[in-house]
């Protein structure tokens, strides 16, 4: 029987800014176009934490049942280390799902943009399907584009849309920079597990691309912010200040460019998720006050 502090572990909270990121940058967004509503943004980032806890948790279940997470080095595994009935842990996700369904269900419903039932749908469907059903994207190298695309595109500017009713040209730009952020944290975690990924056939981005490769990818990832930071700037020059951030990744980087590998990464997934965080609410608030 897990305990608390496991069940914890086990939700993976490091990842918790990919689900808090999109929605401060998107409120930014939103504050700038002139249509900030307080308790929909709430719903919003309620909704993208629902959504990020079910997909760890759906994670969780269905690489343990295949037995993917026997040997994976990092975070708790509640199926794959034994300590929780796969049971147990498929509930705890589709509750989690579930949640974020019916959130976002009143959150349309209040704002009567109703084709946003559509982009729930798939996000709800990506999250189970990446690694989830007989054949998962997530094991044919395709994981990365779908974190660009629901926790970067569909969070940032659906937190925009469902307030404001258009998008601006700087909702795209942040939720790009937000999207290439996330997909890093993808990147750096992925790199990690390239020997045991390729033991068990996974064949994830990074292992496609190799060491050599995912680490560039990872550079390149981490580089984009800060171009969309000076464009930004160029119409809104207080968006330069989210350039700081930049020293924040000093750490990440290093540890990418000298080879580390295995324990030595995991705190890559967590500094990128820090500055990911930092960019974002430093971004919101130069939007919000230009």
């Amino acid at each position: 029987m897990a305990t608390v502090a496991e069940w914890i572990e086990g939700a993976r909270p490091r990842t918790l800014p990919n689900a808090v990121a999109p929605v401060v940058a998107g409120v930014g967004a939103t504050i700038q176009l002139g249509a900030f509503t307080w308790w929909q943004s709430l719903l919003a980032l309620l909704v993208a934490l629902a959504l990020i806890i079910g997909v760890n948790f759906a994670n969780d279940y269905s690489d343990g049942i295949r037995g993917t997470d026997e040997n994976r080095v990092g975070p708790l595994r509640l199926v794959g280390s034994g300590v929780a009935a796969p049971k147990l842990v498929l509930s705890a996700a589709l509750a989690c799902l579930g949640l974020a369904g019916v959130l976002g269900l009143v959150l349309v419903i209040a704002t009567g943009h109703w084709w946003l039932l559509v982009m729930g749908a798939l996000c709800i469907l990506g999250a189970w399907f990446y690694t989830g059903g007989k054949k998962p994207y997530g094991y044919a190298g395709l994981g990365e584009i779908a974190v660009f695309v629901f926790f970067g595109l569909a969070a940032v500017l659906g937190t925009v849309y469902v307030q404001a009713g258009t998008l601006s040209w700087e909702a795209v730009l942040t939720a790009v920079a937000v999207g290439c952020f996330s997909t890093g944290v993808l990147t750096a975690n992925n790199l990690r597990d390239i020997p045991t990924d390729r033991e068990v056939g996974k064949k994830t981005l990074a292992v496609k691309l190799g060491d050599t490769g995912t680490r560039r990818f990872y550079l390149l990832l981490v580089a984009v912010p800060y171009v969309v930071s000076i464009a930004l700037g160029i119409a809104h020059p207080l968006a330069l200040i989210a350039l700081l951030t930049a020293a924040m990744l000093i750490t990440p980087v290093k540890a990418i460019t000298s080879g580390g590998t295995g324990r030595g990464l995991i705190p890559v997934l967590r500094d990128t998720g820090l500055v990911m965080l930092a960019w974002s609410v430093l971004t919101a608030v130069a939007l919000g006050l230009s």
